[in-house]
């Protein structure tokens, strides 16, 4: 929670909801003054080391019917995997004319809600499955079948390229999905938790969850950054481009975050990975540069707060580097987030209140109107 709580009157509106407590939960903390990320009584940095399997036991604690190890987390998983992969199969060819996005949203929302496998599972199980096969698909490449033995990150990563990945890209990747694997209550958790409160259902939930993530403004940064490193070119052209850029007034793409006021603790975490993979190629060591440019530059511009790397900048070099195609960005993300977003309807079903805030009217009144008319 943050100390920075507004109390309004029932007259006040808060546009954007910023600073507006809307709910309480037990899973996760964003204290963005001092660039702190908890995740259930855990600091992100102490989580990094962690397996997807093992974060998704911690956030699922107590919530669930049946309590898990990570160990039967990943059982399940690769169970419901392979269970998946015939209706990715035979949904396909309906996603030709969608974007990546869209594609994994049509496949998503073909799973029933009176599904008997656990929804949390089924959910989580199928994000990777269908985002592989979309990705293979628009590279006009056969879907790979999931191999149930493997975790949950290496067997995506797998099913994404066609072979056993190595053992520090799946370090990698299990690194990345633990890191975004919830964030508070940003704006597809929130659509989430209102769902779950109609009782509507997890999938559906998180249906919703993926539908808001698609908007520009919440889950389509990675892909830009990739796009500015392509802009810039060559080490002599960081410094003069990144000037230019902000003297006509745009946004460096991979820098400053609206809740954080200091560095994006996301940010060190993923740096640390990009640094494990710096020799697959030059790209990660130019983008250093250009990030080194770009903090100096900003400093400069707004030395009273300038904006610090977040973690769209390396998220782009993580996934590029594992061999993500760039538009399936967004599908990656929700393979990490689905942690986050099944947890939070699973707590708001818990709590089992409707969700229905107050809005206020700023339109004329009736006798205005037609006085109007």
């Amino acid at each position: 929670m943050t100390d920075h709580v507004k109390s309004l009157s029932p007259a006040q509106a808060a546009p954007g909801l910023d600073d507006v407590i809307a709910a309480e939960t037990g899973l996760c903390l964003v204290d963005g003054a001092v660039g702190r990320l908890v995740l259930r009584g855990y600091d992100l940095h102490a989580l990094a080391d962690w397996s997807f399997e093992a974060v998704l036991a911690l956030l699922w604690q107590g919530l669930t019917p049946a309590e898990m190890t990570e160990a039967e987390i990943r059982h399940a998983l690769g169970t419901a995997r392979c269970r998946l992969f015939a209706k990715a199969e035979a949904l396909l060819p309906a996603t030709d004319d969608l974007s990546p996005v869209e594609a994994l949203r049509l496949l998503l929302s073909s799973l029933a809600d009176a599904e008997r496998m656990p929804h949390h599972i089924l959910a989580v199980a199928a994000a990777p499955v269908f985002a592989a096969a979309i990705a293979r698909r628009r590279a006009g490449q056969a879907p790979v079948a999931p191999d149930a033995t493997l975790g949950h990150a290496a067997d995506f990563l797998r099913m994404l390229r066609g072979d056993l990945p190595g053992a520090a890209h799946v370090r990698a990747l299990d690194t990345y999905l633990v890191t975004v694997a919830d964030h508070g209550l940003n704006a597809s958790t929130f659509t989430a938790r209102v769902i779950a409160s109609t009782r509507a259902g997890l999938i559906s939930s998180v249906v919703g969850g993926l539908c808001a993530l698609k908007g520009p403004l919440h889950g389509g940064a990675p892909g830009p950054v990739l796009d500015m490193l392509d802009a810039i070119g060559s080490e002599a052209d960081i410094r003069p481009w990144i000037t230019a850029a902000l003297a006509r007034g745009a946004r460096l793409m991979g820098f400053g975050h609206r809740i954080y006021r200091v560095r994006d603790p996301r940010a060190d975490v993923l740096k640390g990975v990009v640094g494990s993979l710096r020799a697959d190629g030059t790209r990660i060591a130019f983008a250093e540069q250009v990030e080194a440019e770009a903090l100096a530059q900003l400093a400069e511009k707004k030395p009273l707060r300038p904006p610090e790397t977040n973690v769209e900048f390396y998220t782009a070099l993580v996934l590029e580097a594992l061999g993500f195609p760039r538009d399936s960005f967004t599908n990656v993300f929700a393979v990490g987030r689905m942690a986050g977003w099944t947890a939070h309807v699973l707590e708001q079903e818990a709590q089992g209140r409707l969700i229905r805030p107050q809005s206020r009217y700023v339109g004329p009144m009736p006798g205005h109107a037609s006085a109007a008319g």
